[in-house]
Order: structure tokens, then C-alpha cells, then sequence
């Protein structure tokens, strides 16, 4: 694998981390102890990017409406239609490479597995470096082992850090907020990425984690037990994220709207706006949105180029609202959901 000279790849990699304010760049906020810099909405480059653009095309006018709006921060993975996104997102980056952050995930599990994708996506975004790589959707206990076990993943995410082909090396989960707490805990990432949202927020019905089948007029908590245990039970907003705050871990909040699964107009709904607003007041770096339609897009940078913090009695209110309502489903939903 090709690698970058230290000074080439610094001067390089310094014009990457925001452009000047004079842009039209939304605000920005510290990218956690890295000393970079991020625009605090990012651009979800998951299924809401390629499977809801019909073609390349449209994709890349989405990406690029994103940049013109505002948006700095692309968050792909190789994952996303097998290459599809980061090869969408390299053409986009063309010409203005300096202006943009590259986040890209690798679903790899082992050291050499994931010197091979990196590779690729190195190819695929039309670049001679990544600002981010994150080893991709964390599941267990037992995935941590493996990612951590010589040979792992883990091992390639230094070297290439070491190599200055990665500025950053990070961390996703949407499944086990326990196991990223430990995760971080135990390794020096810069950033990690998490499911945050008002419906995650909150223990599960039982308080222990296990999901439960209801029974005839019994309430959940007396159910029967499900396998696989056990599932979340508690969110990471209460367990994995304080562990990164404490380490100054650079945070991209994910899953904000639960993938438009909690907007809406009912009790148990809430507008697009009121969700970013809560992930955004969390202490967290960045938030990354998936948005299927243009116009999401356009209201999505207005509103936060116009960022308030919502108050913690506002967000309390929130999340009592919509996680009463709609934790449990949340959660067997992000242990079971493959991140595409």
C-alpha cells in the first residue's frame, strides 16, 4: 500500500480540516482533543444518500448541494452500497478536496482485511488520505475481542494512523452501548460515532437490558425472555458518552431522527428540527443526517446555521416523550439494524 511523506501529508491535511470563515461553511466545533475543526451537521452518505437518489447523477447533486449549503463533513463507509457512496462522494470531492472532512467506515475485522479496504476507499473518494476511518458498527463483547485480538482490526487502524494515511481513527456503534464504553475505555481513539437521540434516552421497560415477549395481561417487564441476550437495555447517552467526553474524544452523533422513524406530528413523533436541535445540544462535535430529499438538505443547513441549544428541562421533556413511547422498538431495531 502506497504511503504519504510526513510533510506532504501535513500540509495537505491541514487545508482539510475547515475551510476559512469567509465560506459559507455552517458553525464549526472542535473535533474533540484532535485539534481540528467540523461543521456541526454532517452529511449521512448511508442508504439515505444511495438508495434514496435514483442514480449517480442525482446522487452527486445532492452531495454537492450539501457543499454549496454549508456542509463540510461527508460521513460514508465502504459499506454503503458496496463502495457506491465513497465512489458518489469522490466525485463530488473533486476540485475542492482542501474544503471537505472525509469520514469513511470499514467493516473490516482484521489487520490485513483492512489495509486491503482502505486501499479502496482511498480509490473510491479520489484521495491520497482520509480525515477519518472508523471501524464500523460494533456490535458485542465478543466483536470487540475480535477487532482487538492480535491480527485484528484494531492493529491495521494504528498503523495506518502511524503512516499519516488516517489523520483520525474512530469508533461506530448503534447496537451495544456497553461494549463502545469499553471500547473507548480501553483504546486511544480520537472520535467515535454513536446512536444519540430523545427516543434512545432512558432505560428499556425491564432496566436490565433484556428484551422481554409479552405476555397475556402481564405487563413487558414480566414477559418472556428473547434471545439473543442481553440487548441495551440503557442508551448511550448515559454510558458510552460521557466515557468519550471525559477522554476529549471528538463525537459524531448518529440515527438523530432514528432514520425519519421518530418525526412526525403525533404525541409520540416529533419535527426534523426539534431532533437535530436536542443531538446538537448534547456535548458532541458534529451530528450526521441522512437526507433523501433536497429539500432536507436546504432546511437542514438553515436550521443549523441558526443553532440554539435547547435548554435541559426542554430536552428532558423530550426525551421522556418520545423514549416512553418508542425506546423499546428503538432499541431491538439498532441491535438487529445492518448500518447500509
Amino acid at each position: 500500500m502506497s504511503t504519504l511523506s510526513r510533510r506532504g501529508f501535513v500540509a495537505a491535511g491541514a487545508a482539510a480540516t475547515i475551510p476559512a470563515a469567509s465560506s459559507n461553511s455552517l458553525p464549526t466545533r472542535a473535533f474533540g482533543k484532535t485539534g481540528a475543526r467540523v461543521t456541526i451537521l454532517a452529511l449521512g452518505c448511508g442508504n439515505r444518500l444511495w438508495m434514496a437518489y435514483p442514480d449517480q447523477d442525482r446522487g452527486v447533486e445532492a452531495i454537492n448541494l450539501a457543499i454549496e449549503s454549508g456542509i463540510r463533513y461527508m460521513d460514508t463507509a465502504q459499506g454503503y452500497g458496496d463502495g457506491m457512496s465513497e465512489t458518489w462522494v469522490g466525485i463530488a470531492a473533486q476540485g475542492r478536496r482542501d474544503r471537505l472532512f472525509l469520514a469513511t467506515k470499514t467493516g473490516a475485522r482484521t489487520a490485513d482485511d483492512l489495509m486491503r479496504r482502505a486501499e479502496q476507499s482511498l480509490k473510491r473518494l479520489r484521495t491520497d488520505r482520509l480525515d477519518v476511518l472508523h471501524i464500523h458498527g460494533l456490535r458485542d463483547a465478543a466483536d470487540l475481542n475480535q477487532i482487538e485480538a492480535k491480527g485484528g482490526a484494531l492493529e491495521a487502524l494504528y498503523r495506518l494512523r502511524d503512516q499519516k494515511m488516517v489523520r483520525f481513527i474512530g469508533i461506530t456503534s448503534h447496537s451495544d452501548p456497553h461494549a463502545l464504553a469499553d471500547a473507548l475505555g480501553r483504546h486511544d481513539f480520537d472520535c467515535t460515532q454513536m446512536a444519540l437521540n430523545a427516543g434512545l434516552q432512558g432505560k428499556s421497560p425491564d432496566g436490565a437490558g433484556f428484551w422481554k415477549k409479552p405476555l397475556p395481561g402481564k405487563p413487558a417487564e414480566f414477559g418472556e425472555a428473547i434471545a439473543p441476550q442481553p440487548f441495551p437495555g440503557t442508551s448511550f447517552q448515559d454510558l458510552a458518552l460521557p466515557v468519550a467526553n471525559r477522554k476529549k474524544m471528538g463525537v459524531i452523533a448518529m440515527k438523530v431522527t432514528a432514520q425519519e422513524g421518530l418525526i412526525g406530528s403525533s404525541a409520540s413523533k416529533a419535527a426534523a428540527g426539534d431532533l437535530i436541535r436536542y443531538a446538537l445540544s448534547l456535548p458532541v462535535s458534529v451530528a450526521t443526517v441522512g437526507m433523501p430529499q433536497l429539500e432536507f438538505i436546504r432546511k437542514n443547513t438553515q436550521l443549523a446555521r441558526a443553532f440554539q441549544p435547547m435548554g435541559k428541562r426542554d430536552m428532558k421533556a423530550l426525551s421522556d416523550r418520545l423514549s416512553s413511547a418508542n425506546k423499546t422498538a428503538l432499541d431491538r431495531h439498532f441491535a438487529r439494524h445492518e448500518d447500509a
